[in-house]
């Protein structure tokens, strides 16, 4: 089996009280029914969420809880109408006030976080997923990123090679990197090892020197834009080659989520707000040459002032924020938290170039500004937010991130810094029906309910993308998203 991190005890949950808030009142213990063993009451443990401010997101939990039925029937409509793509991450933010996605990632890297008593719900996603994509499949080509000196990144691909090879599917890793001329074995911290080859390519197909695979599966975002070696291939290249940060563009994402949050909302009476972020975008920037800087400023305050107005109708006593972004690009490149519109207006050359230039040296020249969602779940004093993974339309697990040394209204995708990956204990997809709203089982539902909805806006994303494609033309949305 290929490397995968345990589930370490992450404690047990406490919900501070505070006083005088409308908000205040969640239970300070979750006890949750035990389907398994139906005469016991158990303590399930998720991390503690440190904020007197939980109403909205209790209520919130409850309607997701009473409204299952409603709502799986929903899903299974929408997943009728839109194809999900293969895999998908989601990173997630729960303030007690707001649960909303901050970022979807298609192409994601953490496989190897995920708890491994989960492997086999994985597994049955993966063979549902390859029945839609090639239902004679019998060998994958995986490509990944050329991070062959990154271990935890090295692990995520041989967890992935293992789920696919546990479908029935021969499963090889081939590289784009020029010094890969020959297999090449790399050592993993489980003793095993992980074998990168050089691609081959033979008209319209590619594969390795003795492997012609049916299909080849990306787990490289091609940030740094297509190469020719992938361009015009008879076989199936799921992602899509358009799905790559050198072409597709975070507010499209979010365009299209809020349609989707819109939508859930009105089916379960709720306020989109709950679940949905504000944003706009910004183009024509150029961060050292101080191009753009008004424009990005009046956004920004446009954002603050909507969050302010929703923060006074809940009663939330926390200052509001704002996330700039690059448009495009992963790996927490790009960002910064911005509090007021006169902080992007004369930045720093250090700050300049932060936010200039992301992966593979893509140069910025689109910016989004997006609702800053405070994270108030903590793991042993560390900042936490959890991350949900999914293939075709099945939720197969998820872990929390967390970081010892960022703050509750900043980015914790931050490279350099130290992570502790936590994965969840419990499934997505299984809630406790008996249980409190916010007990482990039902808070994973939540979460996993909330990334089905980010995942939906991606399948719709993709859709409109390959049908711009055909036009010659992406659509990019600039207005704000009120």
């Amino acid at each position: 089996m290929a490397a995968v991190w345990p589930a370490p005890s992450i404690g047990r949950q406490v919900a501070d009280k505070g006083a005088g808030s409308k908000l205040n009142g969640s239970p300070a213990e979750r006890v949750c029914y035990n389907p398994t063993e139906p005469n016991l009451l158990t303590q399930m443990t998720v991390p503690r969420l440190a904020t007197a401010q939980t109403g909205p997101v209790l209520s919130l939990e409850k309607q997701i809880l009473d409204g299952m039925p409603r709502i799986e029937h929903w899903f299974r409509g929408q997943w009728q109408e839109h194809a999900a793509p293969f895999y998908a991450s989601v990173d997630l933010r729960n303030s007690g006030f707001k649960l909303a996605p901050v970022d979807t990632n298609l192409f994601p890297g953490g496989f190897n976080n995920l708890n491994k008593e989960f492997l086999p719900q994985g597994v049955q996603a993966v063979m549902t997923a390859i029945e839609k994509v090639c239902p004679d499949a019998r060998g994958f080509l995986v490509i990944p990123e050329n991070h062959t000196r990154n271990i935890y990144y090295l692990q995520n691909v041989a967890a992935l090679q293992n789920i696919l090879q546990l479908a029935g599917v021969k499963v090889r890793i081939g590289s784009l990197l020029p010094e890969i001329a020959a297999p090449t074995a790399l050592d993993l911290p489980d003793g095993k090892k992980l074998v990168l080859e050089p691609l081959v390519r033979r008209g319209n197909r590619l594969g390795l020197a003795d492997f012609d695979p049916c299909t080849i599966l990306l787990n490289n975002d091609l940030s740094a834009g297509v190469p020719d070696i992938l361009k015009n291939l008879e076989q199936p290249v799921i992602p899509p080659l358009y799905a790559g940060w050198s072409t597709r563009l975070k507010s499209n994402h979010f365009a299209a989520f809020k349609e989707v949050a819109e939508e859930f909302a009105g089916l379960l009476g709720i306020d989109p707000w709950l679940i949905n972020p504000y944003f706009a975008t910004c183009g024509e920037i150029n961060f050292q040459e101080h191009v753009g800087e008004e424009c990005l400023a009046g956004w920004v305050d446009h954002i603050l002032t909507q969050t302010r107005a929703k923060y006074r109708e809940y009663g939330i006593q926390y200052e509001p924020f704002v996330i700039v972004k690059a448009d495009a690009g992963t790996y927490g490149l790009g960002i910064m938290t911005v509090k007021d519109a006169s902080e992007v207006q004369g930045l720093s050359r250090k700050q300049r170039n932060k936010m200039a230039v992301v992966k593979e040296g893509l140069q910025v020249s689109n910016v989004m500004v997006q609702e800053g969602v405070y994270t108030f779940e903590t793991v042993n004093d560390g900042v936490a937010e959890p991350v949900i993974y999914m293939i075709d339309h099945f939720v197969v697990g998820g872990f929390y991130r967390v970081h010892t040394q960022r703050g509750v209204d900043q980015n914790l995708n931050a490279p350099g810094m130290h992570f502790e990956p936590l994965a969840f204990e419990d499934s997505c997809s299984l809630p406790d029906l008996d249980g409190n709203p916010d007990c482990a089982p039902n808070r994973f539902y939540a979460y996993g309910v909330v990334a089905r909805l980010a995942l939906l806006a991606s399948a719709m994303e993709l859709e409109r993308m390959e049908a711009a494609l055909e036009q010659q033309s992406f659509p990019q949305a600039r207005a704000a998203n009120t």
